[in-house]
């Protein structure tokens, strides 16, 4: 089969593009939160403002060896704007987990009992913890899912509920995103 050499050229083109624009991690958390670069964007980061947020964690994948991707949000939160020119200081990031969730936050020696391996989100739970992450457990769920605090990654807060910690922190000024 022969190709001409201007289609050979744009393939070898659009290959170089497309390799060219990977995602990438860090520089806060290099293990987890790939992103995109975004040049040139027209509305601008404001590089000076501070970033608080907290994310509504409540649903978890399937299989028990998988990231939980609403988990890993927070990460690329973190690495996008690291990436973007805000400093660290300037990010302030909650996750409250509930519900399905909960399992991902159960530290290694639970969630082996329950699920016969270690917890895959350990490291990146652990990664947002060190970045200055605050994670809050439901403490219904802690009670209806069975994930009492001793279960739980070290540095896991509990709250009375999932409800009063969402409300609490977005009195405190933080923005609650839900994805």
């Amino acid at each position: 089969m022969k190709y001409s050499i201007p289609f050979v050229s744009l393939f070898l083109l659009i290959s170089a593009f497309c390799h060219s624009q990977e995602k990438s991690t860090g520089p806060i958390l290099n293990d987890f939160g790939a992103v995109w670069a975004i040049e040139n964007p027209d509305f601008k980061t404001d590089l000076n403002g501070e970033f608080k947020v907290v994310f509504d964690v409540m649903d978890s994948p399937e299989s028990h060896s998988e990231l939980n991707p609403w988990i890993e949000t927070a990460a690329r939160f973190l690495n996008m704007h690291a990436q973007a020119g805000v400093p660290l200081s300037q990010l302030k990031v909650a996750l409250v987990v509930h519900n399905k969730a909960s399992k991902d936050i159960a530290n290694n020696e639970k969630y082996g009992i329950l699920y016969g391996t270690e917890n895959p989100n350990r490291p990146m739970i652990e990664a947002l913890m060190q970045a200055g992450a605050e994670v809050i457990f439901c403490g219904q769920s802690s009670k209806s899912r069975g994930f009492p605090k001793e279960d739980l990654i070290p540095g896991t807060k509990m709250a009375l509920s999932a409800m009063t910690a969402l409300i609490q922190l977005q009195n405190e000024g933080y923005r609650l995103i839900k994805f």
